[in-house]
């Protein structure tokens, strides 16, 4: 499971992915929020109350992680989705001002947390256990794929670099634990290794934006090269 150091620059890198989210939404009205998102059955408006909610829930994973106390990310997957529910159909501005100021919020968290508590074991809600490093990478992780997701002109290809690898060893390192992920070998355009599952299987290739498309969910891999008939991966998160 990838984590990442809590260092200055993981910091910066996570208000960097806010601050492009927050640029692009600048232009978005209430029309433009309530129509549908790239996520089956979210609007653009369900994506963003998601964003939003979530610091509170990673919050609460890393006060677990100050205090020792255990401390659920969400009480339930059905509250977790009756928060979203219930948040997604607010007008542009309030939207708008809510990702922006739990992003200001979660920012100020991570910078004044404990050296000890980084430290700590904790379970999100996705069931592994890990250490709340590992909230860093997630909320990378969720910053980037929903801005794709939000379909405003944002994809795969203009995710920095240095974001872009910390999703993709994320999603690797979950097929690599995963079951019934089928044999196969993924390679990046210049043919170096991005991943192998298992002994055999097609060798697939591409592009680093266009491979986490097809790995996260997001693209059908159409753009990638493979040796044999493209695998079907399991259902990633």
């Amino acid at each position: 499971m990838k984590e990442m150091d809590p260092t200055p620059e993981s910091f910066a890198e996570i208000a960097a992915a806010a601050d492009r989210l927050l640029a692009g939404l600048a232009a978005l009205d209430d029309h433009d929020i309530a129509a549908p998102s790239l996520l089956p059955g979210w609007t653009r408006g369900h994506v963003l109350c998601h964003l939003a909610r979530q610091v509170p829930a990673l919050e609460r994973l890393l006060e677990w992680a100050r205090t020792g106390v255990e401390t659920p990310q969400y009480a339930s997957r059905q509250a977790r989705d009756a928060e979203i529910e219930a948040g997604a159909h607010r007008p542009a501005a309030m939207l708008v001002a809510d990702v922006r100021k739990t992003a200001a919020h979660f920012r100020r968290t991570v910078e004044e947390l404990p050296a000890p508590a980084w430290q700590a074991t904790i379970r999100p809600f996705t069931g592994e256990l890990c250490t709340s490093r590992r909230i860093l990478v997630i909320r990378v992780r969720e910053l980037e794929l929903h801005h794709v997701d939000l379909d405003i002109g944002y994809g795969f290809a203009d995710i920095p670099a240095s974001a872009r690898q910390i999703i993709l060893a994320d999603v690797l390192g979950y097929y690599a634990e995963a079951e019934d992920v089928p044999d196969f070998t993924l390679r990046d355009g210049a043919g170096a290794l991005l991943g192998r599952f298992g002994t055999g299987g097609p060798v697939v290739s591409g592009t680093p934006a266009d491979a986490l498309a097809w790995l996260a969910g997001r693209s059908d891999g159409a753009r990638l090269d493979a040796t044999a008939e493209l695998p079907v991966l399991p259902r990633w998160l």
